[in-house]
């Protein structure tokens, strides 16, 4: 029972709720390389995205405090990007929430798209689809925006965050 107490301590580190910071270190948040550091080389090629937090530099508090920060990183070829979406990458990485931007359920799939051949992030819920090459942009289902962005770097070998959120992260407002 003294690993669930020290588990939720770890989830009470101050600053382990705030938003992702520039300079912020990706980690994977699951499997068996959970809290390590993601290198490039760690992503293969086309896919599937990895599920990431951010972790700061300077303290090493991982920011999984809330589920708002979880990212699905992937790995795709850069001449496959939109302008806006290369200007984003580090070398074809692209990072974007995992929150659908429909209900606020978490986006979980990466199988092709109903609309095309490449694959897309799905969120099984109710069948949205992102296109990571553009922006993930909706190619299919009722979310109307896309998913928010987190525009990347390459520092000392590692992913690391170079800005914001581009978009709202999360669920759209009713109404």
């Amino acid at each position: 029972m003294a690993s669930s107490g020290s588990a939720a301590a770890e989830e009470d580190q101050p600053g382990s709720d705030e938003r992702p910071q520039k300079a912020d270190a990706l980690v994977f948040s699951e499997g068996e390389h959970a809290g390590e550091v993601i290198k490039p080389q760690d992503l293969k090629l086309g896919g599937p995205p990895v599920h990431a937090w951010p972790r700061d530099p300077k303290t090493s508090v991982v920011r999984k405090g809330s589920r708002l920060n979880e990212l699905l990183v992937v790995r795709l070829d850069p001449v496959e990007l939109d302008d806006e979406t290369r200007s984003r990458a580090a070398d074809g990485i692209v990072a974007y929430s995992a929150i659908c931007s429909h209900a606020g359920c978490p986006v979980t799939g990466w199988l092709k798209g109903a609309a095309g051949d490449n694959d897309v992030l799905k969120c099984f819920c109710h069948n949205s689809e992102f296109d990571p090459r553009h922006s993930a942009e909706v190619v299919f289902g009722p979310a109307s925006r896309r998913l928010a962005a987190l525009p990347l770097a390459i520092a000392d070998g590692s992913l690391t965050i170079a800005a914001a959120f581009v978009g709202k992260v999360g669920a759209q407002q009713a109404g």
